[in-house]
């Protein structure tokens, strides 16, 4: 690179390039290697999402679990309530009656 004098007079300087560090890496690395890098990004990305996916869906059976317990004590403690009031028999009956009912219904 020839260039006349510097404007500044410091002549003594060793004359510079500018300062690029992406294209030093660019000129380094060859496409193959970079496309390589793309791949094992995604690859981690995909693992991380499958890992995040596992996680929701053991937290929503706990979440259903914890729905499905309090569902049947609600339903225990409302046979209770009516098993106060009328014979066993009869509830009883009620019972099959209803769950005829929502197998019918589901």
């Amino acid at each position: 690179m020839v260039s006349g004098m510097r404007k500044n007079g410091k002549q003594w300087h060793s004359p510079r390039a500018a300062f690029r560090p992406e294209a030093a890496t660019r000129a380094t690395s060859s496409w193959a290697k970079r496309a390589e890098g793309r791949i094992a990004l995604a690859a981690t990305k995909a693992r991380e999402k499958e890992m995040k996916e596992e996680k929701e869906a053991e937290r929503q059976g706990r979440i259903q679990a914890i729905k499905d317990k309090r569902a049947a004590k609600e339903e225990r403690e409302r046979y209770e309530k009516l098993a106060e009031k009328m014979h066993r028999k009869r509830l009883d009956r009620l019972k099959r009656k209803e769950k005829r009912n929502k197998l019918l219904n589901s």
